[in-house]
């Protein structure tokens, strides 16, 4: 059983590892699948299966997007934020290199697909039902349900992963679409849509500004601050969009 200091094998930003991942986790494959975003661009993001779910991106931690994201958590805590929907699921990183299980993890419970019942990620987030987000770390930490299936997924990408000692400066947010916090109160008939950022580093989930179409909203936002602040290419995203993968 996995110890909370252990550290789990990176997960490559590769679709097929995605999928590999979520389908072992509990995601049915003729409902949802993960593809590349290949670009920002709206030719694209026109590439991509429409009606996006979720989107993972995976970015350097360089120092300025370091010392940008302390800065923001450190006035959140001051002055906070617009109100997040109470039925988001987030959860704290406490693993070294788990954050690609958490982005999974994230994007899955957050987004209107249908688990396969007793798979295990339908009972790791029945599991999480009243558990703060910390105590749901804790639950990650020592759950069988995921280790073997992310050491596989990792195993099966294209670059060496062979050992869970390796560093690696890389790391992965998910961004997901919520109801405003205000639409499940007084129940409109349009309900307004925030783009939610969901970081297991951070101290919780972030708002990101309305939402009305999930790829372009994140994919804006991932240029005005992930690129402008990164000064490096390695910056990749995949989508969680309807339906099997597309055979070409």
């Amino acid at each position: 059983m996995p110890e909370e200091t252990d550290r789990w094998i990176p997960l490559e930003s590769n679709p097929e590892v995605f999928n590999d991942w979520a389908y072992a986790a509990g995601l049915n494959k003729c409902q949802a699948h993960f593809e590349d975003v290949f670009g920002l661009d709206d030719a694209l993001l026109a590439m991509v299966t429409p009606g996006a779910k979720a989107v993972c991106l995976c970015f350097p931690c360089t120092e300025t997007i370091e010392t940008k994201a302390r800065e923001e958590d450190a006035k959140i805590r001051e002055t906070g934020q617009q109100p997040i929907d109470p039925t988001v699921f987030w959860m704290k990183q406490t693993i070294p290199n788990a954050c690609g299980t958490m982005a999974l993890i994230h994007a899955l419970s957050n987004s209107d697909v249908t688990l396969i019942p007793e798979s295990p990620l339908a009972k790791f987030i029945d599991e999480c039902k009243g558990k703060t987000p910390l105590e749901r770390s804790a639950l990650l930490a020592t759950t069988p349900l995921f280790a073997s299936i992310h050491s596989s997924a990792a195993m099966a990408g294209q670059t060496d992963a062979s050992t869970a000692d390796m560093q690696t400066t890389l790391h992965f947010t998910a961004f997901v679409r919520a109801p405003a916090a205000s639409a499940r109160a007084h129940e409109p008939k349009n309900v307004e849509w925030r783009l939610i950022e969901l970081d297991g580093r951070r101290e919780g989930p972030i708002d990101r500004g309305k939402c009305s179409d999930l790829l372009k909203d994140a994919a804006n936002y991932v240029d005005r601050f992930y690129v402008s602040h990164a000064n490096s290419m390695r910056l990749s995203m995949v989508a969680l969009c309807p339906g099997p993968v597309p055979s070409f």
